[in-house]
C-alpha cells in the first residue's frame, strides 16, 4: 500500500483530496482520523502539518506527498519534487501598511520583515542586494507590524483581502508557489508501480481539466477548412447528418485557445456548436 500524506485541513488539503476523488479512488474521511485507507485503490492518507509532510516523505514514514512549493523550498528538499499539480497556486509576496511611502525593494533596506519563510525570504533579499532584519514568526504573520514587531511582512498570498482587512498592501512578489506531488526517491518496485498507476490517473484528470470537447455542424464543402482549426487530439471525428450536404464534426479542444477557436469556427461557417467538459482524457 503506498501512503500518501496531504495536510490536514485548508485549502490545499481540500483540492488535494478533490484530485483523489476526480482519480476514482473512494475513502471515508473524518475530522477526528488523522489517517484513511482507500476502498478501492491501494493507498493510504496521513493527515499532517504541511511543513512536516517533506520531512516525513524524505524519512520514508510516508511515500508520497501533496505539499504546497513554497514549503517544499524553503525546507531545501526540492530533489523530492515529482511534479507540479497545477492547483492550489499562491504567491510568496512582502506587504507594507497601506499608508507607508513605498517606491521599490531598496526601501526595505535595514528594515525589520516579519515571515514564516526566512529562507526564501532571505534568497529574494540577496538577489536584489537588499539587506533587512528577518524576525521568524509561525502564524498570524499580517498582525506584525500593527504591534509594533515589524515594519513589513512576508507571507502567502492567494487573493489578498487577508493583507487588506489588515491594513496592508503587496509591494513585491517573492515566490510563486502551487502544489507538488512529492515521492521518496527509495520506493520499491512495487510501490513504484503503484505510483505509476496513480499519477496516470492525475494525467488522465489534468488533461480533461485544459480541454473541451467540441461538437458542430458544419457544409460538407466547409469541412476541409474547418477540420483545419480543430486540431484534437489526432483529427475531428465526421459523422454525416440526416440533412444532405451536412455534417457533424466532434473534436477536442485546449481550453486556452478555446474563445479564438470558436470565432474562427463561426466565420468559416460552423453552426449548432456545443461545448461539454471533459471528465477523464487518455491519450
Amino acid at each position: 500500500m503506498l501512503r500518501l500524506a496531504i495536510q490536514k485541513s485548508g485549502r490545499l488539503s481540500e483540492d488535494s483530496l478533490k484530485l483523489i476523488r476526480e482519480c476514482g479512488i473512494s475513502f471515508i474521511t473524518s475530522s477526528l482520523k488523522l489517517k484513511t485507507e482507500s476502498t478501492n485503490f491501494p493507498l493510504e492518507i496521513l493527515y499532517l502539518r504541511d511543513d512536516d509532510i517533506p520531512g516525513y516523505v524524505a524519512d520514508g514514514v510516508a511515500d508520497i506527498g501533496i505539499v504546497g512549493e513554497n514549503v517544499l523550498v524553503e525546507e531545501g528538499m526540492q530533489q523530492l519534487a515529482v511534479e507540479q499539480l497545477g492547483f492550489s497556486k499562491c504567491r510568496l509576496s512582502l506587504a507594507v501598511p497601506k499608508g507607508d511611502q513605498y517606491e521599490d525593494i531598496s526601501d526595505l533596506q535595514g528594515k525589520n520583515i516579519a515571515t514564516s519563510y526566512p529562507k526564501l525570504l532571505q534568497a529574494y533579499l540577496e538577489d536584489k542586494g537588499v539587506q533587512a532584519n528577518i524576525h521568524t514568526i509561525s502564524g498570524s504573520v499580517e498582525i506584525a507590524p500593527s504591534i509594533g514587531l515589524a515594519d513589513a511582512i512576508c507571507d502567502i498570498v492567494s487573493s489578498g483581502s487577508t493583507l487588506i482587512s489588515n491594513g496592508l498592501r503587496e509591494v513585491e512578489r517573492v515566490f510563486k508557489s502551487q502544489a507538488v506531488l512529492i515521492a521518496n526517491g527509495g520506493l520499491n518496485d512495487e510501490k513504484q508501480e503503484i505510483l505509476n498507476k496513480l499519477l496516470f490517473r492525475i494525467h488522465a484528470v489534468q488533461r480533461a481539466q485544459k480541454a473541451k470537447y467540441i461538437l458542430l455542424n458544419a457544409p460538407n464543402d466547409k469541412i476541409a477548412e474547418i477540420s483545419e482549426l480543430l486540431p484534437g487530439a489526432k483529427s475531428p471525428s465526421i459523422l454525416p447528418l440526416a440533412e444532405e450536404g451536412w455534417s457533424s464534426l466532434h473534436s477536442v479542444v485546449n481550453e486556452d485557445d478555446f474563445w479564438e477557436i470558436i470565432e474562427k469556427l463561426k466565420a468559416a461557417g460552423a453552426q449548432g456548436i456545443l461545448v461539454v467538459p471533459i471528465e477523464k482524457m487518455i491519450v
